[in-house]
């Protein structure tokens, strides 16, 4: 074990792959952010107005974003050294109507996806701090569900709470296919999804994992094919 930390109530958690702080993960609680280097311990703590739920560390940049129960999405620069409570070190801030429950960075790092609890999945330009797509259809009242991203295959996904897994295109928003949970929907039966463009190793095809309760399914994807997916088998 590289290091044991006991932090409470803990809603996320990211780890920073840029060479500047590549020993330093980050912890989503109530109303903070608390920054730690995993080899000395060292904290720094970022107070904010809300319980943080989603987080991601940009590749290029030590700058952590962060997605909030209010709807705020800000990021913290790790470079910067103010951290009291004027919010002064937000290096972006901007909001959506509901809770965030995921956020992700395309790979120019200049837009973020994020999902909130009223369904909404919104594609931002965080140079202009606005909302440049929508991606209509997803499902969600109050449940913590991840979004999924592609690029190379252009793809983005999710899984609703209505048990429906949704497939949307990067480009132009539009909703692809939707996919319905083999098992009757339910609280406790939402599939967990993972997209792969290499399924199977370094000569597979693109496909999708889908698990639900004790199952596992796959489906191949070809783009070119009106149906996009078509499931495989079971394992």
């Amino acid at each position: 074990m590289l290091c044991s930390f006991k932090i409470s109530t803990a809603w996320s958690c990211a780890w920073c792959l840029n060479p500047q702080a590549d020993k330093t993960f980050s912890t989503g609680l109530s109303r903070r952010v608390i920054v730690t280097d995993a080899v000395t311990g060292r904290r720094a703590t970022y107070l904010a107005g809300s319980d943080v739920l989603a987080q991601q560390f940009a590749l290029r940049a030590p700058v952590l974003f962060n997605g909030c129960r209010s709807g705020e999405i800000f990021s913290i620069d790790l470079r910067q050294r103010d951290r009291g409570r004027s919010h002064g070190w937000k290096t972006s801030r901007f909001f959506q109507e509901s809770a965030i429950t995921s956020v992700q960075l395309l790979q120019d790092e200049n837009y973020l996806l994020a999902a909130d609890m009223l369904g909404k999945i919104k594609l931002w330009d965080i140079r202009v701090k606005r909302t440049v797509k929508q991606y209509e259809g997803h499902h969600n009242e109050y449940a913590y569900l991840p979004i999924h991203v592609n690029e190379p295959e252009g793809l983005l996904l999710a899984v609703g709470q209505d048990c429906y897994t949704r497939l949307w295109s990067l480009q132009d928003s539009c909703l692809l296919r939707t996919i319905p949970s083999p098992h009757p929907a339910g609280k406790d039966s939402i599939p967990n999804v993972v997209f792969s463009p290499q399924l199977g190793g370094s000569r597979g095809l693109p496909g999708l994992l889908m698990a639900v309760r004790h199952d596992l399914y796959y489906y191949t994807y070809n783009k070119d094919y009106q149906d996009g997916l078509t499931l495989e088998g079971q394992c």
